[in-house]
């Protein structure tokens, strides 16, 4: 089944790459050039640039692209680029693991100094000490009130789709749960990352949505909350051989076999740490990056923002405007304002663990731009920082006054008899004695003219005010995360009206008001790429 990507005059203004030629998906994974219409000008310049566009996906990793002013990066090079970025977020990736762990309950796994100098975690310091380490998850609730906030203000709202595809791409990719996912991905770590694509799913190609991890993605530093200063992003694929060759072999037998013969078992463990000698990486210090885990073939899917030289055409008859390649010959162009000029556009490449460009090609969407949408929260100095991560040192003392509480009441005595020595009646042992102690009704026999007499003491260590610290940790709690009890349908009285309580509802939702609409405004523009691609 093949896809249509079609042409109009603003269609070429808002995509330079594009202009004067058209594509056809195939369902194996490669671009055709297919014939554009009786336009004379435009079939005039398919005739003489066929051969250059025919190799949109390069057949050879040493082929470059003739746009360019000299020669491409090479495989090597994009991927210690690559590498390099990915290595940038090892911060962002190791705070959101522990955000993430914090989430799910995995709270007392922290690194900390025992009392003989050792690193161990939270837990067994407190194990090594003979205490119970005790958690109270609320880090878990908080997350899934704002998502069920979430879900619930999506079944209540009118939603208007520009078109009948818009509505059937959000029912085919079930983007509400997609986003609700997503959300839960944003609140934890802070980053919301999608990709649309055409994807091939049982002989047949259309636009599918999936969410990225934060662990498979890479990009350049950016400050720009919208992510115009982005001019490298990418992400890590783990696919099945006959995957990768589907989608990449463009039609091609023989470039099939070939990038089989990439993966052979036989040279490519060894390829890749001779590559990754050469650029400077341990190999063995980042299995991560360079291997995969679950018996399937890496490739790495690198999208870069390129200058090329290009000769700017003006056909004053058509008010079209058009870009060609410089080499293109020139006096086929009669009646057109040529100009030398300079344009950017986005260019990807699938290169391989051991550095082999296996296919690229320019953007071929009509948003002339990659298929990531991201967004990273707040990006103030180009810092990601989530909403999990605001709450963890409360969540964190509140598990220590837990764990103090049951260590008071563990320690603390619990009708401990203090029986005299001398008061023991002849006969009796002192196993008898506590035996008839918590008998009911039982008879002891006892020495009044002793001067002391058996005394029982309790005492509950309530005076210790770890009670009152608790109740203050947990309303510091829910000030610090701004999800109040009326969020999360709590604190409600039988005499509270309906009224009432949705404008407690909505005060308590100012202060995920941002939260909210900075989502708001990642699903607006994945929702606008969708429509373009």
């Amino acid at each position: 089944m093949a896809r249509f990507l079609p042409f109009s005059p603003t269609s070429l203004q808002r995509f330079p790459a594009r202009i004067a030629y058209g594509f056809r998906f195939v369902a194996c994974g490669g671009f055709r050039i297919f014939p554009p219409g009786p336009d004379t000008i435009f079939a005039l310049f398919i005739s003489l640039s066929q051969h250059f566009y025919l190799n949109l996906i390069s057949m050879d990793s040493s082929k470059t692209n003739r746009f360019a002013n000299g020669n491409l990066p090479s495989g090597e090079t994009m991927l210690a680029t690559a590498h390099k970025a990915w290595l940038a977020a090892a911060n962002l990736r190791q705070r959101r693991t522990r955000n993430k762990r914090f989430t799910y309950g995995s709270q007392l796994d922290d690194p900390v100094m025992a009392d003989d100098g050792s690193i161990t975690t939270e837990g067994e310091a407190l194990r090594q000490a003979g205490k119970q380490p005790l958690t109270n998850n609320l880090i878990r609730q908080l997350v899934k009130s704002v998502v069920g906030r979430f879900r619930r203000d999506i079944a209540q709202s009118d939603r208007a789709w520009p078109s009948a595809e818009a509505k059937r791409l959000h029912q085919v990719n079930m983007l509400d749960e997609l986003d609700a996912r997503l959300l839960e991905e944003f609140l934890i770590s802070g980053c919301c990352i999608q990709k649309i694509e055409p994807q091939r799913i049982l002989n047949t190609v259309d636009l599918r949505v999936s969410n990225v991890s934060v662990n498979r993605f890479f990009s350049n530093a950016f400050s720009d909350p919208r992510a115009f200063d982005c001019t490298l992003i990418g992400e890590i694929h783990d696919m099945t051989i006959a995957e990768i060759i589907m989608r990449l072999c463009g039609a091609d037998r023989s470039r099939a076999h070939w990038i089989r013969n990439i993966y052979s078992a036989e040279n490519a463990a060894q390829r890749v740490n001779d590559i990754s000698s050469r650029i400077g990486i341990a190999a063995d210090d980042n299995l991560s990056f360079f291997y995969p885990r679950n018996g399937k073939c890496r490739i790495y899917e690198i999208w870069t923002l390129e200058t090329r030289e290009v000769l700017r055409c003006h056909d004053r008859s058509t008010a079209r405007i058009f870009f060609l390649p410089t080499d293109t010959c020139q006096k086929s162009l009669r009646g057109i304002d040529v100009n030398w000029d300079i344009m950017q556009l986005w260019h990807c490449r699938w290169i391989t663990p051991m550095g082999d460009v296996v296919a690229e090609y320019d953007s071929p969407f009509a948003h002339a731009e990659h298929p990531y949408i991201v967004k990273f929260y707040p990006l103030t100095d180009g810092e990601v920082h989530s909403f999990v991560e605001d709450v963890i040192d409360q969540q964190k003392y509140v598990n220590r006054l837990i764990s103090l509480v049951d260590n008071i009441m563990n320690s603390s005595a619990k009708g401990v008899l203090l029986y005299p020595a001398d008061a023991l009646p002849p006969g009796f042992s002192w196993q008898d004695i506590a035996r008839l102690w918590h008998r009911p009704n039982a008879v002891i026999p006892f020495d009044s003219t002793l001067q002391r007499m058996p005394q029982q003491v309790v005492n509950n260590g309530s005076d210790v005010g770890a009670y009152q610290l608790l109740s203050l940790e947990m309303k510091l709690f829910d000030e610090i995360s701004g999800v109040s009890g009326a969020l999360q349908g709590r604190e409600v009285s039988a005499s509270t009206g309906s009224a009432l309580y949705e404008r407690q509802t909505e005060n308590a939702i100012i202060a995920l008001a941002d939260i909210f609409d900075t989502f708001r405004s990642f699903r607006s523009s994945r929702n606008e790429k969708l429509l373009h691609v």
